[in-house]
């Protein structure tokens, strides 16, 4: 759905792994030994109480008990997990509620790799979440880092950082697979210009190529091409675009756990004069094969050119 991006001349693309946005809320250790470890943090050893809280919020999510979940962060944490990226106890655990509800089966456990003691009242946790969308599913692995602050008698997530397994970076981008179809409001002469986009995985779960249609009623058609690719040494998720007007743009893919949003910085088609573009399109699905997709801060050489129409696609395939 690139459309509206590069042909009317319309910044850091990062990963996708929306399905895991629940893994990245759970980064403490998981397993057998939970008596001995609730004993030992009682008596006040650090290691011990981290590991337990851990436990803690494994059962929590697993459970779905959000207050539970919400105990476990900081009111000022930070996730950062493949494309998402958020801000905030409140914005975190909206995120897990809203993937949660949507995978009510999901289970996971932690690995934990490393516990290192920085500084009271700090640590530093390392591990693998191991997780199912549902139970007998495939298993996706993804490598974390946490940093836990004690608050009180509590060791709470001030920040955490999940790089997911390569192979299941896309995976968040799955739904997009298909071909959809939109039409733009009508024009003064009552015409409509008519878009349609493909997206395939042709080289496996690495990337996600689009293949993008815009027919006018009245005027030439433009073709746009799309590359979307799971950077294993980053972590990021990069995009590349290119269409038949000389236009293109590059960037990265971001999520706040609702939608997608890409940033793109290039040049602007040929007839549109400028040498620099810059444009974000967001992606927001909306259920029942639908979504609506925005080209917004749109600007042709650090001059704002407006936002794009808000269009409403439909997959008929």
């Amino acid at each position: 759905m690139q459309v509206a991006s590069l042909g009317h001349g319309l910044r850091r693309l990062r990963t996708v792994a929306l399905g895991l946005t629940a893994v990245g809320l759970i980064v403490g250790g998981f397993g057998g030994g939970d008596r001995g470890r609730a004993a030992a943090a009682e008596a006040g050893d650090p290691t011990a109480a981290i590991r337990q809280a851990a436990v803690a919020y494994a059962k929590a999510f697993n459970t779905g008990d959000y207050v539970a979940l919400a105990d476990q962060w900081t009111e000022r944490a930070t996730l950062v997990e493949g494309s998402l990226d958020l801000e905030g106890r409140a914005a975190i655990i909206a995120s897990l509620r809203t993937w949660r509800e949507q995978h009510p089966a999901a289970v996971m456990e932690i690995e934990v790799t490393g516990i290192e003691l920085l500084a009271e009242p700090l640590a530093r946790v390392a591990g693998v979440v191991k997780f199912r969308s549902q139970p007998g599913g495939r298993q996706v692995l993804s490598r974390f880092t946490s940093l836990r602050v004690r608050e009180g008698d509590t060791w709470r997530l001030a920040e955490s950082v999940v790089v997911p397994e390569h192979a299941t970076a896309l995976d968040g981008l799955a739904w997009m697979v298909g071909t959809w179809t939109a039409e733009t409001a009508r024009d003064k002469d009552g015409s409509r210009t008519t878009i349609e986009t493909i997206y395939e995985q042709p080289l496996g779960p690495y990337c996600l190529v689009g293949r993008t249609r815009i027919r006018p009623a009245n005027g030439d058609q433009v073709e746009a091409m799309e590359v979307i690719h799971a950077d294993r040494s980053t972590g990021l998720i990069r995009c590349w675009v290119f269409d038949s007007t000389g236009a293109f743009g590059e960037g990265v893919v971001e999520s706040d756990g609702l939608a997608i949003r890409k940033r793109f910085v290039g040049a602007p088609a040929d007839r549109a004069g400028g040498r620099l573009a810059r444009w974000t399109q967001v992606l927001t699905p909306a259920g029942d094969n639908r979504c609506t997709m925005q080209t917004l801060e749109r600007s042709i050489d650090e001059v704002a050119v407006g936002d794009g129409e808000l269009l409403h696609f439909r997959k008929v395939r």
